[in-house]
């Protein structure tokens, strides 16, 4: 993704996002990201547990076949 990109292009890039949102707003921006990053892991994180809790408390279900109202063993009808 940035495999052609150099240290001047990242100094661009930071200077279009200094003007774009001001010097004032960054440090709000950095900390509202930081926290919806943490919100993240955190709900990833029950999420893996929950599915973890759940595999260990239930046995797995058994797949179902599809009928499709024939019996396997009698020929088809003609």
């Amino acid at each position: 993704m940035f495999a052609g990109m150099q240290g001047w292009h990242l100094l661009i890039v930071l200077a279009v996002i200094l003007l774009l949102f001001g010097a004032a707003k960054l440090p709000a921006l950095a900390k509202s990201m930081g926290q919806s990053a943490r919100v993240f892991k955190g709900e990833m994180k029950a999420m893996k547990e929950e599915d973890a809790s759940r595999a260990e408390s239930a046995p797995a279900a058994p797949t179902t076949v599809k009928d499709s109202g024939t019996d396997p063993e009698t020929p088809p009808r003609a």
